[in-house]
């Protein structure tokens, strides 16, 4: 829970004053990233090699860097993505794996984060807990909370000239459990997979995994090779396709060409084929339908049971498509070390869970795979003068930047494809931006809408996840450029190329020169009282 520091918290200045708790001037950085993860190290590596003159810092909550593939541990997690568009542009993904482990991905993050020396400039054990932009003195103050290896908590506070988030919207502190009647009655174990305990051993155990989404299609197979029995409870089904788990025609590219040059072509082949699938669907969502209910008809060897459990009532990408490696679910599956129950939940009972049929399911572990929370920006609430701002009133430019904030942006990647793909995009935006402020002498941009704009959610999928928490979000439009749109390639083509003066209203740094000047002297003032 983000906590807004006033004049009476420890190591909390003036807003914008830009001191320290001491009274002392506060450290100030040109760029303050918040997040250690995939994004966040990709925003680096772009800062400093296309900003290279501005100095930047990283502050990471956590005591590790990766976020979600650092914080995730439970069986078999993996990307739902491929990791040739999941991964970097500038650094060639190596793995034969198409849908990599957690672990994977984590190696390569912490690779990639040492290889250019971006693990450096990381602060663990740092949470940013306010940010106040400040109008006279065109910066941010972030106040900053770190935890020791004690547990005890200080305060500071850093300035900046701009702040950007990489924390995702992912409520790392809190996934998404339903109250469920009666679970206290339950004689076994209950886990979110968000917080997978290291000691649990399901070997030989009875489990039933709730939920029907990515984390549930990859925990069932991943505790079906040793539990005695795995069954996926759904309320309704999830559009699920298998993919191989090796790209043959990636190998077979790899095989012939130099690897930067083969890293660029499997990318971009896997970039239009992720982009002609999405369309597909949506276009002719009847061809898509009789297409993936007849692929898993030809695996499972099921017709019923892909008639009641495999096909969902609505359209495929009106949700997140799931993904399956080797037909991994569908195989356990068929050999009956798992099932899938579509039902509702009546009640915990001491032996399991009793559903709304009459039907208990018997287990030993429950694992709530019933989805996360979404949380703004990494918990991030900014004030601008010391006035909140109320992020659902704002609109979203190019996807990055939010109106009524300056010198701010977000990193928030695509539904329907990689998330690196828009967030690597964005960090080049951003250092667009930066270098246009350098070059025209400007302290300050705040994106402008040049006419009324029609609101509409910021991420437009009918998953519960997004729809229990998307109107505390920022707006989209409906046109460019306050439309995020989920097309990669038209979005390559445009958003490194857009005027940024049409659209950016800027603050000179000529006016904001003198009173930067006389912030940083107001401290000296005071102590020499």
């Amino acid at each position: 829970m983000t906590q807004t520091a006033d004049s009476s918290s420890p190591g909390s200045g003036t807003a914008g004053s830009g001191t320290s708790g001491s009274g002392a001037p506060a450290e100030h950085i040109d760029v303050v990233i918040v997040g250690a993860g995939l994004s966040g190290v990709g925003a680096a590596y772009r800062l400093q090699t296309e900003c290279p003159e501005r100095s930047y810092a990283i502050i990471e909550a956590r005591q590790s860097m990766g976020g979600t593939w650092d914080l995730f541990r439970y069986p078999g997690v993996r990307s739902d993505s491929d990791m040739f568009t999941l991964g970097y542009a500038f650094k060639p993904w190596r793995d034969s794996k198409v849908l990599a482990d957690g672990g994977s991905i984590l190696s390569y993050i912490k690779e990639t984060a040492a290889e250019f020396g971006i693990d450096r400039r990381i602060r663990y054990g740092t949470k940013v807990v306010a940010a106040d932009w400040s109008s006279e003195t065109a910066r941010w103050t972030v106040t900053l909370e770190r935890t020791d290896a004690d547990g005890n908590r200080t305060q500071t506070t850093v300035t900046c000239d701009f702040l950007y988030s990489c924390a995702g919207y992912y409520n790392y502190d809190q996934g998404h459990t339903p109250e469920f009647e009666g679970v206290d009655s339950f004689s076994g174990t209950v886990v979110h997979p968000q917080f997978w305990p290291d000691d649990l051993d399901h070997t030989d155990k009875r489990v039933v995994v709730i939920g029907s989404g990515a984390t549930a299609v990859t925990l069932v197979p991943a505790m079906a090779e040793s539990a005695a029995h795995v069954t996926m409870l759904q309320r309704s089904p999830t559009w699920i396709g298998s993919l191989p788990s090796r790209d043959r025609v990636a190998d077979g590219i790899r095989a012939v060409l130099p690897e930067g040059a083969a890293h660029r072509v499997v990318r971009t082949k896997n970039i239009l084929f992720a982009i002609g699938l999405y369309q597909f669907c949506r276009r002719s969502p009847k061809a898509a339908r009789r297409v993936l209910t007849g692929l898993n008809k030809r695996i499972v060897k099921d017709d019923r049971l892909v008639a009641d459990h495999l096909t969902p009532a609505y359209d495929p990408w009106d949700q997140r498509l799931c993904a399956v490696p080797d037909a991994d679910l569908f195989k356990a599956l068929k050999k009956g070390a798992a099932e899938i129950v579509t039902d509702h939940i009546d009640r915990f009972v001491p032996e399991g869970i009793r559903l709304k049929s009459g039907r208990v399911l018997e287990a030993d572990v429950v694992v709530t795979a019933t989805g996360l929370q979404l949380l703004a920006f990494g918990g991030i609430s900014p004030s601008v003068d010391g006035q909140p701002v109320e992020l659902k009133r704002q609109f979203v430019w190019r996807g990055a930047m939010l109106t009524g904030v300056p010198n701010f942006a977000v990193c928030i990647g695509y539904t329907n494809a990689s998330w690196t793909l828009r967030a690597d995009l964005t960090s080049r935006l951003v250092c667009k931006v930066l270098n246009h402020m350098r070059e025209n002498d400007y302290a300050a941009v705040e994106p402008t809408p040049t006419g009324a704009l029609n609101e509409r959610p910021l991420l437009d999928l009918a998953s519960g996840y997004v729809q229990r928490s998307i109107d505390a979000f920022p707006r989209q439009g409906d046109k460019s450029p306050w439309k995020v749109r989920q097309n990669y390639v038209l979005d390559v083509a445009s958003t490194l190329r857009t005027n940024l003066s049409r659209t950016l209203a800027p603050t000179p740094a000529a006016a904001v020169r003198r009173a930067r000047a006389a912030a940083a002297e107001r401290p000296r003032e005071e102590a020499a009282r």
